[in-house]
């Protein structure tokens, strides 16, 4: 079976890690988990982490998400290719459309039901695979073009229906 990449899991339980680093380790080749938030940049600057599973709320006694929405917005600010999944104990649709509007990719509470969660997650990785800007699908479509002309840029300019020029400047972005 094949594993999916990374996943960093960001939460102040302990238990809470430990339950999770089970659950999903049959699904992930690499399970980082962090107590504390304030390490989430250092540790995505040092390791490629393809998915971040975020608590929403680290100070005891605080049950507002706020921490978590904060946060969230912080790795989406350097990191926004990464998709961020919140989870909670204490859940309310408010706060899931909050998160949601803020970029987060889903949204899962506490407790967990562990097949559902796995499938949560994969969902999300899959999805985030499919997705293709359009420069890389110009790009795609420009190379085979090229190929196909062997590389005669007059001849892949006609059958792009553009001028040589208007190729010559895709090539140009499309390699910066």
């Amino acid at each position: 079976m094949n594993k999916y990449g990374t996943i960093l899991i960001v939460d102040d339980n302990a238990a809470i890690l430990t339950a999770l680093r089970y659950c999903l380790a049959d699904t992930f080749e690499r399970i980082l988990t962090l107590e504390q938030p304030t390490d989430i940049l250092k540790v995505m600057a040092q390791e490629p982490v393809d998915l971040v599973l975020l608590d929403m709320n680290f100070t005891l006694g605080v049950n507002s998400g706020q921490e978590g929405l904060l946060w969230l917005r912080t790795i989406r600010k350097h990191y926004a290719e990464v998709p961020v999944v919140l989870l909670t104990a204490y859940a309310d649709v408010q706060l899931a459309v909050k998160g949601l509007k803020s970029g987060a990719s889903d949204f899962c509470t506490k407790p967990w039901d562990n097949d559902e969660l796995v499938h949560k997650l994969k969902d999300v990785l899959d999805m985030q695979a499919e997705i293709v800007t359009l420069d890389e699908v110009e790009a795609g479509h420009v190379r085979r073009a090229i190929d196909r002309c062997h590389g005669n840029l007059s001849k892949a300019a006609e059958l792009l229906g553009i001028t040589r020029q208007t190729l010559y400047n895709k090539m140009k972005r499309l390699t910066n």
